[in-house]
């Protein structure tokens, strides 16, 4: 009987090296703990009835998920009991999607049903359950992404259930704070995703804490030393910063207390990943980033006195701080489309540094740190998320077109999530909140999708202008429509929204398939005529020698006109000649070549610059435009589907899309040597226009060895220079060099390496 009790309360699992054994009363203990932290935080009332459905979710995913370990070797069941207390205390879900919450793997990691689900608790969690669950099967096609199939699965069940697409995002967040275990590659396809949709999906739903979870533990895994210096950089001033928001906080606190103000003054600092988007946009470094705190004043009033007394705070700070009126922020007059209130104010503290203050009443905090289970809460009491429907009803706008390639559709979808909203007016005076950058097109589509199709112009204050016409906030647009107008392929051009996209993409569809439909008619008689049949393969070979993407573009431009008859004799000519053109490429003739150059072709092929994957191939490839890599760069290697692998830096404009949306196809890189090719690399310089500079300029390029100036301009202005240097060189420690070098001549003020992008 001992034996069997050591057995039950200790078992041997395959797991990484440090785990040997676990003590599996202790862990049971852990669990029940958990269980009960979870009830304890849920941000709802919990009532008798939406306990025993928790208790229900909780003891079926216990038992389906027992014998199932994470990579860190602990119990599967706390990943989806953690998910839960995201949902229940950070989100402030109820009691249905806590156990759905708790439910959400038990579809895809066990061989309970979608069926069991419904019958056991009901057609709402089922539901729910169904739209978390990855899909099983995808096509295997080299041009499907699994992942943006998923996300599109996952967004479209937003007609559905918005819940399905918050458990979503607390799901991606517990499995970013838990990665460690992971694979270097596997963390950095995750991260990437993360970032790619997760984070602004949680941005646009008003989560605004757990976006900047996600995309601080975003860059610690796609860029792990950036984050890391940053980090340690802002632990180093946290000692001074919190001097300096008490300094701040003193004076105010006097001037608050004598208006009997209640009140809570916090100090928040801004999150990693923002400080890293400000260096990277504006070219400064961690030092110069001037707002990496702000602060936040919390207060407590009824609902029909919050305006008031928002004005009255903002008044009491700008008597003690001069205010930039530039950076004045009213969403307390406006609220955001995500439900987000607050007055933001930047103002000119101690030591002539800018600081932002922002001002909440308690139910706006709640609202920005909860988004609208917090929104709804107090429009319409503690009832379990009803109300969603009414931001639901904005979201499915991104919607529409659920035909699309995956690919394009998370990108549309992904377009306004981030974008800063404007706030325009219709002619009675209604107000339409559009993002940043919409045309005045964008807004007839806003208005409904057919006034946007028959748009014939737009005037904007009463001016007649242009359909692609940016719109700002207080503008008042009206639409001009007839019935005989139809979209035009230029008009994809003219607008940001996905909604307009989308519509006018439908519309054009299918005139461009009613057109392909006959182009391939035609096509078949005119190849008929030079002696080929139209099959698959032929197609594909027409595909190919257009440098078209699809059968349809063929079958289009045949319709239309754009290939012509010539061009189809072309092909043909080419295509009889193809066996001969065999036979041809298969004779090898070595050229008689100096001994010279032989050994140094030999040397080129010896000394290859880069490597591919775990076995270090050496691959064909080429540098992509958008990032430039030299040598020494971090970078992976992206398979395209014409153009072989391109190698683009870890850290390109593109990155994130790339590993996002296509991982299947990414592939790891090495540099091996760097001493038989060179690289181009473009600098831009600032600094003040001193004279000699342009001399000193090149005095400094030359000096560096290995280095030849390609291009150099400089513009001056007031004083002021601006220059751009583009240099060859063999990799980045000479570049770093150079760069520390021209940073040394008196005048410069800022290097920086630019892309192409």
């Amino acid at each position: 009987m001992l034996i069997i009790n050591l057995f039950l309360n200790f078992k041997i699992i395959d797991t990484p090296p440090f785990m040997i054994a676990i003590d599996i009363e202790q862990e049971n203990k852990a669990i029940a703990k958990e269980y009960k932290e979870l009830l304890r935080i849920s941000y709802q009332t919990l009532s008798v009835d939406d306990k025993k459905l928790i208790r229900t979710a909780f003891d079926v995913a216990v038992d389906a998920h027992k014998d199932q370990r994470r990579k860190s070797g602990e119990a599967y069941i706390f990943h989806p009991i953690a998910v839960a207390k995201i949902v229940a205390s950070e989100i402030g879900l109820g009691a249905t999607s806590i156990a759905s919450a708790l439910l959400h793997d038990v579809v895809e990691d066990t061989d309970i049903t979608v069926e069991d689900i419904e019958r056991m608790f009901n057609p709402k969690i089922a539901k729910i359950v169904e739209g978390l669950t990855k899909i099983a099967k995808v096509k295997t096609d080299q041009e499907i992404s699994m992942q943006a199939e998923n996300f599109r699965k996952m967004l479209l069940t937003l007609n559905d259930d918005v819940r399905v697409i918050l458990i979503k995002i607390a799901d991606r967040l517990h499995n970013m704070q838990t990665m460690e275990a992971m694979v270097d590659y596997k963390q950095a396809k995750i991260a990437s995703e993360t970032l790619y949709i997760y984070a602004p999906l949680a941005h646009r739903l008003g989560l605004y804490n757990i976006k900047n979870q996600l995309e601080d533990l975003g860059l610690k895994y796609t860029e792990p030393a950036i984050y890391n210096s940053i980090l340690s950089k802002m632990k180093e001033s946290k000692e001074e910063q919190d001097a300096y928001i008490k300094s701040i906080s003193k004076v105010l606190k006097t001037s608050l207390d004598d208006e009997g103000i209640e009140y809570e003054i916090k100090g928040r600092p801004k999150s990693i990943y923002s400080i890293r988007r400000k260096m990277f946009n504006q070219g400064i470094s961690f030092e110069e980033v001037y707002d990496k705190f702000a602060l936040r004043i919390i207060y407590k009033a009824e609902q029909p006195q919050e305006k008031f007394l928002a004005w009255k705070i903002y008044s009491i700070v700008t008597d003690h701080y001069r205010p930039s009126p530039s950076r004045l922020r009213d969403w307390i007059s406006s609220p955001k489309s995500t439900g987000y209130e607050a007055l933001h104010i930047t103002v000119m503290g101690p030591k002539g540094r800018w600081v932002e203050v922002q001002v909440r009443s308690e139910r706006m905090n709640e609202v920005a740190e909860k988004g609208y289970a917090a929104h709804y809460k107090y429009k319409q009491g503690n009832s379990e998320e009803h109300g969603l429907e009414t931001w639901l009803n904005l979201l499915k706008e991104a919607l529409e077109n659920t035909s699309s390639n995956a690919v394009d559709f998370v990108e549309d979808f992904k377009l306004n999530l981030y974008s800063k909203e404007i706030y325009v007016f219709t002619p009675k005076g209604e107000i339409k909140s559009l993002p940043k950058g919409a045309t005045s097109l964008d807004f007839a589509f806003s208005i409904h999708s057919e006034v946007g199709v028959h748009t014939r112009g737009t005037r904007v204050n009463g001016k007649l202008v242009p359909l692609n016409h940016v719109l700002s906030s207080g503008d008042q647009v009206e639409v001009i429509t007839s019935n005989g107008q139809k979209p035009t392929p230029n008009w994809l051009e003219y607008v940001t929204t996905s909604r307009a996209k989308n519509k006018i993409k439908n519309v054009l569809n299918e005139s461009t398939k009613k057109i392909a439909e006959e182009g391939k008619e035609l096509l078949t008689r005119k190849l008929r005529h030079l002696k080929i049949t139209l099959n698959e393969n032929t197609i594909n070979e027409l595909v190919n020698y257009f440098k078209l993407k699809t059968s349809l573009d063929l079958f289009y431009r045949v319709g239309v006109g754009t290939i012509d008859n010539q061009q189809l004799k072309d092909f043909a000519a080419i295509k009889s000649n193809t066996l001969m053109n065999f036979f041809k490429n298969k004779i090898k003739r070595t050229p008689n070549l100096p001994q010279e150059q032989l050994q140094k072709e030999e040397i080129s092929r010896n000394y290859d610059l880069l490597v591919f994957g775990k076995n270090e191939d050496k691959l064909d490839y080429k540098l992509s435009n958008c990032c430039n890599p030299i040598a020494g760069d971090n970078v992976f290697g992206f398979i395209t589907i014409n153009e072989g692998i391109k190698v683009h830096k870890k850290d390109c404009p593109n990155a994130i899309r790339l590993q996002s949306n296509y991982a299947y196809r990414i592939i790891t890189a090495k540099w091996i040597d760097s001493s038989q090719e060179e690289f181009k690399a473009t600098l831009t310089i600032t600094g003040m226009d001193i004279l000699g500079l342009t001399n000193e300029l090149t005095k400094v390029v030359s000096n560096n060895m290995h280095v030849n100036i390609q291009s150099i301009s400089l513009s001056g202005d007031a004083g002021v220079f601006n220059g751009q240097l583009t240099v060859i060189v063999q990799n980045n420690t000479i570049l770093k060099k150079l760069i520390d070098n021209i940073k040394k001549i008196d005048g410069v003020d800022k290097v920086t390496r630019v892309s192409n992008n």
